[in-house]
């Protein structure tokens, strides 16, 4: 039997309540009620002859900052086969909330030193990017379009230099919102409902083959 490991770092949208307690979880556990449990779920049934081991690491509130800072001991030392993230929209979020954000540029460049930190100490790993995105209604404001969509070119950018595969949300939600409302999908402009977790989790299938 082979045996993949998997491993989603992010914030709030990733978080989605998943558990602190990681030990005696059973597999496919603890993960939350956003994306990660509806990726796990379709691996655990389409392939059972696998033996998987999927953990989820986001914490609801991170930046980009947040996440180097508990890099070691939450991403390399758990030694996954594929690393999945989505980080981005605090940085914003917390800059306009209370001038506690991280401007574009500092995102980049902190971004660019996990992946690379991350690929000289896991040379065979997988990455996954899933770019930031917004809705604009709910906690999401005009002024929020222009940061965000330059934290996506960041994120294609490092999935280019990485080699890693990207996951298109923006492009995702904003399709989606042509077929019902904004608040169908998200129930703020950033946190996704139901459905918009079961868009992410489809193109994320559907991007990771296995």
């Amino acid at each position: 039997m082979s045996k993949i490991s998997i491993l989603f770092q992010g914030d709030s949208i990733t978080d989605c309540g998943r558990s602190r307690e990681y030990a005696n979880l059973r597999p496919g556990a603890g993960l939350g009620a956003g994306y990660p449990t509806l990726i796990a779920a379709r691996l655990f049934c389409d392939h059972p002859e696998t033996e998987w081991n999927i953990m989820n690491r986001a914490i609801s509130g991170n930046r980009v900052v947040d996440l180097y800072a508990r890099w070691k001991i939450d991403a390399l030392n758990l030694k996954p086969d594929v690393l999945s993230i989505m980080i981005g929209v605090n940085d914003t979020w917390h800059e306009k909330a209370n001038g506690n954000g991280v401007e574009v540029p500092r995102y980049a460049r902190i971004y660019r030193e996990l992946l690379e930190w991350t690929k000289n100490t896991l040379p065979a790993i997988k990455l996954v990017l899933l770019e930031p995105y917004v809705l604009n209604f709910g906690a999401v404001g005009d002024d929020w379009i222009a940061e965000i969509d330059a934290r996506r070119k960041v994120v294609r950018k490092l999935a280019k230099d990485f080699d890693a595969i990207l996951i298109p949300t923006q492009e995702i939600l904003n399709k989606a919102a042509k077929r019902s409302s904004k608040e169908y999908w998200l129930a703020d402009g950033v946190h996704p409902l139901l459905a918009g977790h079961q868009l992410i989790a489809d193109a994320w299938l559907k991007a990771v083959k296995f």
